[in-house]
C-alpha cells in the first residue's frame, strides 16, 4: 500500500512540474517597427489626417512616405463612401458662399471673363468655420470657374451669368485653388473631394448651387468691355468666403477706354468702385438693378451709395455712376448720341440657407449692351 501510495505522489509531481527552460520566455534581437514621428509629421502636414491614422498608414508600409500616401488614398476613398452613407441623410443648413474670379474682365491679361459663385453647404456652424471645410468651399468655386463653358444662346437667353448642373459638377476634376501635397489626385472629383472630407471632418457636406460667367475679351472695335465685381461677407478670414456673396458684372464703354486702362490711376479707382458695388448689393436687400414698380429701396440704382464714402455719400447709385464716369473721362462729349459710361449690368446675390424660390440672376445686360444710360434707367 505505502509502495502505490509513493508512485502516485511520484506521478502527480511530475504532471505538475516543468523545466526551468519551459518558464523562459522567447526573446528576438530584433525590436517592433515604429512609426517614424519625423514621417507622420509630413504625412498630417500633406493630408491634414490624425495621428492615429497617419501612424497606422506607415507602421502597414513599411515607413515608406510614398506608399503611405497611397494606401491613405484608398483607405479614404472606402471609409469616405461608408460615412456619406451614413450622414447621407442628415440636413444641411450651415455653409459657405464661395467666390472665384479667374479672369477679372477688361484690363487684365485678355480682358476675358471667368468667375463663379458656389453654396457648400454642412450640418454645424463649427465645421462652417472649419480651416478644411473653408478650404474645400474655396476649392470647388476655382474648380466650378475653370470647368465653366460659355453661353452660346445668348440671343435667345441674354445674360451671362448662367447656374450649372450640380451633379454634373460633382463628377468633374477637382482642382484645388492652391496645388500642394495632398490626397487629391488629378483624377480626383469634386463629389470625392466632398467625400473626402466628409470622412476626415464627420458631418454631411453638400453642394447645393452654383453659378458662373464666361466671357471672351470684347473685340477693340467695341470700346467696351466687361468686369467682375464680387464681395464676401461673413465669419472666415479668406475674403473669397462667407455667409453671403455678391457676384456682379459691370459694364463699361468709352472711346477712351484704352487709355484710361493704361494709366495708373483708373484701373485702382475702379477697383475700389467695383468692390463698393457689390458691397452695397449685399448690404442692402437688393432684387433688381433699376426700378421696378414702387420698390425704390431694393432697386439698386435707386438706393443711397452708403458704401462708396466721400464727395458722392447720401447720392443714389445711378447718381454716382453717371458723376464718376464724367469725372473719371469715360464720357466723350464730342459724342453725345452714343453711349458712355458705366453701369452695372447683370447680379447674383446669394445666402446660406436661402430659399431657391427667391433664387435669381438679375439682368440688364441686353439693354446695357445697346443703348441703356443709367442717368435715365
Amino acid at each position: 500500500m505505502l509502495n502505490l501510495q509513493l508512485r502516485q505522489l511520484a506521478s502527480s509531481s511530475a504532471r505538475h512540474y516543468r523545466p526551468a527552460w519551459c518558464t523562459l520566455r522567447l526573446y528576438s534581437n530584433s525590436e517592433p517597427l515604429k512609426a517614424s514621428m519625423k514621417l507622420v509629421a509630413e504625412l498630417r502636414k500633406r493630408t491634414d489626417i490624425p495621428i492615429s491614422k497617419a501612424r497606422e498608414a506607415l507602421l502597414a508600409t513599411n515607413n515608406d512616405l510614398e506608399s503611405a500616401m497611397q494606401w491613405l488614398e484608398k483607405d479614404l476613398a472606402v471609409s469616405g463612401a461608408k460615412k456619406a452613407e451614413k450622414v447621407g441623410g442628415r440636413e444641411t443648413k450651415e455653409g459657405l458662399i464661395g467666390l472665384s474670379l479667374l479672369a477679372p474682365g477688361y484690363g487684365h491679361g485678355t480682358g476675358a471673363v471667368r468667375a463663379s459663385m458656389i453654396e457648400l453647404n454642412c450640418e454645424t456652424d463649427f465645421v462652417a468655420r472649419n480651416d478644411m471645410f473653408s478650404k474645400l468651399a474655396a476649392d470647388i468655386a476655382h474648380s466650378t470657374a475653370f470647368h465653366a463653358e460659355e453661353p452660346n444662346d445668348f440671343q435667345d437667353n441674354p445674360t451671362l451669368m448662367r447656374p450649372l448642373s450640380v451633379d454634373a459638377l460633382l463628377d468633374a476634376p477637382f482642382l484645388p485653388k492652391n496645388p500642394s501635397f495632398d490626397l487629391s489626385s488629378p483624377s480626383a472629383s469634386i463629389g470625392s473631394a466632398i467625400r473626402d472630407t466628409i470622412a476626415k471632418i464627420g458631418e454631411n457636406i453638400s453642394l447645393r448651387r452654383a453659378v458662373s460667367v464666361v466671357l471672351p475679351s470684347a473685340p477693340d472695335a467695341m470700346l467696351a468691355g466687361m468686369r467682375v465685381a464680387s464681395y464676401a461677407h461673413g465669419s472666415t478670414t479668406d475674403p473669397s468666403l462667407g455667409r453671403l456673396g455678391t457676384l456682379a458684372l459691370v459694364y463699361l464703354k468709352s472711346p477712351n477706354l484704352k487709355k484710361l486702362f493704361a494709366s495708373d490711376a483708373f484701373p485702382s479707382d475702379l477697383a475700389k468702385l467695383e468692390r463698393a458695388l457689390a458691397r452695397q448689393i449685399s448690404g442692402f436687400d437688393t432684387r433688381s438693378i433699376r426700378l421696378v414698380g414702387n420698390s425704390a429701396e431694393t432697386a439698386l440704382y435707386e438706393q443711397p451709395f452708403m458704401l462708396f464714402p466721400g464727395e458722392y455719400n447720401g447720392q443714389s447709385v445711378k447718381s454716382v455712376l453717371q458723376t464718376w464716369a464724367e469725372q473719371k473721362g469715360l464720357i466723350d462729349n464730342a459724342q453725345p448720341n452714343e453711349y458712355q459710361g458705366i453701369a452695372v449690368s447683370e447680379f447674383a446675390r446669394w445666402s446660406v440657407g436661402q430659399d431657391l424660390s427667391s433664387e435669381r440672376v438679375v439682368s440688364t445686360l441686353k439693354d446695357e449692351m445697346d443703348t441703356i444710360d443709367p442717368q435715365s434707367a
